[in-house]
């Protein structure tokens, strides 16, 4: 099993700090071997970001995302970049407020930065996202990821942390009841 993650957006949205609580995730709480790259604009906030992590049962012997299994978009700038490099099945997510997706495209949508907002802080929306994935995706158990969580912010900052990951992976336990 190997499968591709990509999440992207503009700088200050949290996009590698996500993909390294991935990757910690599926490496140090699930046992499976996991590698994450970055990428970057040079601007300190709002250019382009992306984090990328590729996961497998085996010794990974190529660290780079080529065709996203999983892709999160998090702008319109993402979206128009890295939509055409996705698998034709792949899942794909968007921040539904800041990515309108082509007439024909289809992805599952989520209000993060909304969501994170009534939570108080909008930049906790990375972790909103997450929540959503770890719920639709199936791929990495939610107890990983709150530990990954929990292991890698600072103590103060865990329990909105944590609050914000509930929220997204709740988020999808409603929509799907619909």
């Amino acid at each position: 099993m190997r499968k591709e993650i990509r999440i992207a957006g503009f700088g200050g949205q949290g996009v590698v700090l996500a993909g390294y609580i991935l990757g910690k995730a599926f490496a140090v709480y699930e046992g499976l071997e996991a590698v994450m790259t970055q990428s970057y604009g040079p601007e300190a906030r709002g250019g382009s970001s992306s984090s990328n992590v590729v996961v497998s049962d085996e010794i990974i012997d190529y660290p780079f995302v080529i065709e996203p299994d999983i892709l999160v978009l998090l702008s319109q700038e993402a979206y128009t970049r890295f939509r055409s490099t996705a698998k034709p099945d792949a899942l794909v997510i968007i921040e539904e407020d800041l990515v309108q997706p082509w007439p024909e495209d289809r992805p599952l949508r989520i209000p993060a930065t909304r969501l994170a907002e009534a939570l108080g802080r909008r930049i906790v929306a990375n972790m909103v996202v997450l929540g959503f994935l770890t719920a639709v995706s199936g791929l990495v158990k939610r107890e990983s990821m709150e530990k990954a969580i929990e292991t890698t912010l600072p103590s103060r900052l865990v329990p909105l942390n944590l609050k914000a990951f509930a929220t997204g992976y709740e988020y999808r336990v409603r929509e799907s009841v619909r």
